[in-house]
């Protein structure tokens, strides 16, 4: 390969060995030639992309072997960069965003009806959508992680609305505090009565909470925020399982008030986070784990936990299992309402 002049602006010469001054520069042109240099680092995986669309032609299946080898790139990135440029085609490029920002919005889909009526995800790529989306994203000066985020909450609500469409009547959201049976032998005792459940509505053992048909009621992908005491975690794990759902992590609500047990003076209680399928939270707020706040009548939970699910899960249709009241945006059920 010769060394033959590869790019010249002003007092800067660059070839294949290096970039040659050949005058003194000033500080705009400094500045400038650097932007250039910029942008002609980043439109090399346009570039190479491009390249490879014309060497299909010449090379067939063995076109990422043979490019492989000439540029000494994996297989596997090879293959992205084509991907893209064959899924974006020239015209539909922005000047002044980069490759990793079409890479971002480039795997939005349309949502198309089935041979049986139902809503999913075709495989027609939406270039209405991710044109607005780029738009958005040049206007706004978006970095390439706040168009990632845009476009991570775009498809969450495209499954939200293909979910609701397909089966309205079930739910993606869960909030349940069962009323569970505690047996003899666990840390309450008969000194703590007003803590006891039987003393302020029937309650319900593991075998009864394990039949209740959950998981008939939620989507494929749901998330559900189960309360618990210390004294039945091990058991409760049944419970989940049986609705359907997978254990992620808890959240402590700190009582201040104590309780009498065997072992412990107790004053926490565990809200435990789980889903069903990959369903995360849609706002990428992380909340403190502990929340402190007394407690007052028996059962009644702090508002500040149905608000942090609210939060983190702002779409989405929701229920609140062995409700005590009724609460707007949510649909209710239990024995008190």
């Amino acid at each position: 390969m010769s060394n033959e002049l590869q790019l010249q602006t002003g007092p800067y010469r660059t070839t294949f060995i290096g970039t040659e001054i050949v005058r003194e520069s000033t500080v705009q042109e400094w500045e400038v030639y650097g932007e250039i240099l910029r942008r002609v680092d980043e439109a090399k995986q346009w570039a190479i992309g491009d390249w490879l669309v014309d060497g299909k032609r010449h090379y067939g299946d063995g076109l990422y072997k043979k490019a492989a080898a000439i540029l000494g790139q994996e297989e596997s990135t090879l293959r992205k960069y084509k991907s893209l440029s064959d899924n974006l085609e020239l015209f539909r490029r922005r000047n002044n965003l980069t490759w990793a920002h079409h890479a971002e919005v480039a795997s939005i889909k349309k949502i198309a009806e089935d041979e049986k009526g139902e809503l999913a995800l075709s495989d027609e790529t939406d270039y209405e959508k991710i044109a607005a989306f780029l738009e958005a994203a040049e206007k706004d000066t978006l970095s390439v992680r706040e168009i990632r985020d845009r476009v991570r909450i775009y498809k969450q609500k495209q499954t939200e609305h293909i979910q609701l469409a397909n089966a309205p009547e079930k739910y993606s959201i869960i909030y349940a505090d069962p009323p569970w049976q505690y047996t003899s032998g666990d840390q309450h005792t008969h000194e703590t009565q007003d803590t006891v459940l039987e003393d302020h509505y029937p309650s319900m053992s593991i075998s009864e909470l394990s039949k209740l048909p959950v998981h008939n009621m939620v989507h494929n992908e749901a998330v559900l925020f189960v309360w618990v005491t210390s004294p039945l975690l091990e058991e409760c794990f049944q419970v989940i399982r049986a609705w359907g759902f997978q254990y992620k992590t808890s959240m402590v609500w700190d009582k201040v008030a104590h309780n009498v047990g065997n072992y412990v003076s107790v004053r926490h209680e565990l809200l435990l986070i789980c889903t069903r399928g990959s369903y995360a939270p849609r706002v990428r707020k992380l909340h403190d784990s502990v929340y402190v706040e007394e407690r007052t009548e028996h059962s009644a939970k702090p508002e500040w936990f149905r608000q942090v699910i609210d939060e983190i899960y702002p779409t989405g249709k929701r229920i609140e299992l062995f409700a005590r009241k009724h609460i707007d945006g949510w649909d209710v059920w239990g024995n008190e309402v």
